[in-house]
């Protein structure tokens, strides 16, 4: 049986901040232990998304999305997102969205209630660590989701009133 919500953190641990979507999942990973009152999590890492991440999103009650972000307000955004066809000629810049796309004509169903948490960073070069100011930024997410995964499941009326 598949767990309720999948968390899925992308991006290249070789380049920096972008590699806030696989840290995070590795802090979620360590604290479930510390949480029997979390619904049952799934998570799953890749340097990017990939078309065939369509079938993980498969019997989840929601899917939460990570990745960093260039452009959120520090210390990160979280939205609902829902499918949306995108132009791009590679998915080595597939979106979210067009993730959520894949899944319903795949599929032929509506993709769970899926969120992007858009962890703020500052540097993407290849062979940097992780920012100061990205790990700050981390900090905050990783608690934030602690406490809506304490609430049972990600929702869209869970917006963070300072992120």
């Amino acid at each position: 049986m598949s767990s309720s919500v999948l968390v899925f953190g992308y991006g290249n641990p070789s380049r920096g901040d972008d590699a806030l979507g696989p840290v995070f999942v590795e802090q979620i990973d360590a604290l479930r232990a510390l949480h029997p009152d979390w619904p049952e999590v799934e998570l799953l890492t890749d340097h990017q998304i990939q078309v065939e991440h369509a079938l993980d999103m498969q019997n989840r009650d929601c899917v939460l999305l990570v990745d960093a972000s260039a452009t959120a307000n520090a210390p990160f955004s979280y939205e609902r997102i829902f499918p949306a066809l995108d132009n791009a000629y590679t998915t080595h810049v597939m979106l979210p969205q067009s993730l959520l796309y894949v899944y319903e004509r795949v599929t032929g169903e509506a993709p769970p209630p899926s969120f992007l948490l858009g962890i703020r960073g500052e540097q993407f070069e290849l062979g940097k660590p992780l920012s100061e100011a990205a790990a700050r930024n981390l900090k905050h997410a990783v608690s934030f989701t602690v406490e809506l995964l304490a609430k049972g499941a990600p929702n869209q009326q869970e917006i963070p009133r300072d992120a």
